[in-house]
């Protein structure tokens, strides 16, 4: 497989379900940073998807990796890449395992996501070590799964961090 010109700009087919997700409905088309247009899409989806109990969500959220681990692993095969930057079906959901319970408010998203593009970007350690031990599909999905659990521990540290403080405050 390759990362060759022809697989960085597909043509997307709309008749085909696989497509539509792995490209986010067209998100990963973009010329610029499709990967933070993606995430702009799972900010889009965060926000009617947070309306639901948390128990509800992580269903929706497990159910949509799911339909990810085939979409993108597919599609990837059919463009012959590895990982294709205009797929960005694992961006909106590692983004969506990033707000898991998150707090609420635009701030938080504001946070999620820029916590979410700085881990999906630079990958720390060990995000590279874990995805490398999966292929097609499953090793597209897995980095940007790492890269929300890091966005959701440290959404997590802040808030507490803050509800700390603020009781603290409160207590003078």
């Amino acid at each position: 497989m390759n990362t060759s010109a022809e697989a960085a700009a597909p043509n997307m087919n709309v008749s085909d379900p696989k497509h539509l997700l792995a490209f986010a409905g067209g998100a990963g088309l973009a010329p610029k940073a499709p990967g933070t247009v993606g995430t702009l899409v799972g900010v889009v989806l965060y926000l009617v998807l947070s309306m639901l109990p948390v128990a509800a969500y992580v269903l929706v959220v497990a159910g949509l990796f799911a339909a990810g681990l085939w979409a993108v692993g597919t599609v990837a095969d059919q463009l012959g890449a590895d990982d294709p930057p205009a797929i960005v079906w694992d961006e909106v959901v590692g983004f969506l395992v990033a707000m898991i319970a998150a707090p609420a408010g635009i701030m938080w998203v504001i946070a999620g996501f820029a916590l979410f593009r700085a881990f999906d970007i630079y990958k720390p350690w060990p995000t590279d070590a874990i995805s490398s031990r999966f292929q097609g599909g499953a090793g597209i999905m897995v980095d940007d799964l790492v890269a929300g659990a890091y966005t959701w521990l440290i959404l997590h540290v802040m808030w507490m961090m803050v509800e700390a403080s603020l009781r603290g405050a409160g207590a003078h």
